[in-house]
């Protein structure tokens, strides 16, 4: 089977007031990928998330996407405080006929007359992802999505995401921090630390020193395959300023 560019990132770099958020970042995500960004807080994947979907503009390097590339994309947060009171139906704003499929597949027909502050984390989900399917996505992008999930919550957000894309063959781009899913799930894994620290298949990158290190916490600063060493004093782009990362 041909896998298609859907985007591909060249020595891309963002910063905001002077302040390097991220820094030479090559990428490429071809259709059917199941690609997940893993990094501690402040790492920079929502950015990316949202270089990627065209909200911000690079400070440097190039974005190239597949023509007509369609994206269906689900926020880390929906913010609901101050919206007036909206259903459902309201905030997809269609029929529950014209797009009868996506209702099936995620299963939220019985939420249609129900006002989006009385859904449960996970019902809201569910929501947030059928609205992202009215695109018809080629990538579907995912910003932390299991957030406010139980663990139940949990495996049924990962199941129906696997389901959906076996059956629609969008491909997949997600920030998470959940390890168990990103093995039993993603084709390949990103390490972010405001530049590439490692990258590879789920049982390859497990190897790598810096995914080791995301273990015991994601919040820690972590080290990384290098042939240099790292001063605690220093940021991680003051420590790796000189160096290539892939």
């Amino acid at each position: 089977m041909t896998h298609q560019h859907l985007v591909h990132i060249q020595d891309l770099s963002y910063a905001v007031q002077e302040k390097s958020i991220l820094e030479r970042i090559t990428l490429t995500i071809n259709s059917g990928d199941f690609l997940t960004i893993i990094g501690p807080n402040g790492a920079g994947k929502t950015t990316l998330l949202r270089l990627i979907i065209g909200m911000l503009k690079p400070s440097q390097g190039v974005i190239e996407k597949a023509a007509d590339l369609r994206i269906g994309y689900v926020p880390q947060k929906l913010l609901l405080t101050g919206m007036l009171p909206i259903r459902v139906r309201d905030f997809l704003n269609t029929s529950p006929h014209e797009k009868e499929d996506v209702f099936d597949l995620t299963s939220i027909h019985r939420l249609w007359d129900t006002q989006l502050d009385r859904l449960s984390g996970g019902e809201l989900q569910r929501v947030l992802i059928a609205r992202a399917l009215l695109q018809n996505p080629q990538l579907l992008i995912l910003d932390e999505p299991n957030q406010g999930l139980d663990l139940q919550g949990q495996t049924s957000f990962y199941n129906l995401i696997t389901n959906l894309k076996r059956k629609m063959g969008f491909a997949v781009l997600m920030v998470s921090h959940d390890l168990n899913f990103v093995h039993q799930a993603s084709d390949y894994v990103l390490c972010l630390n405001t530049h590439i620290c490692c990258h590879g298949k789920p049982d390859d990158i497990q190897q790598e020193t810096a995914y080791q290190n995301l273990f015991p916490s994601l919040l820690k600063h972590y080290s990384h395959k290098h042939d240099h060493s790292h001063d605690d004093h220093l940021t991680p782009n003051e420590n790796c300023k000189d160096h290539d990362h892939v």
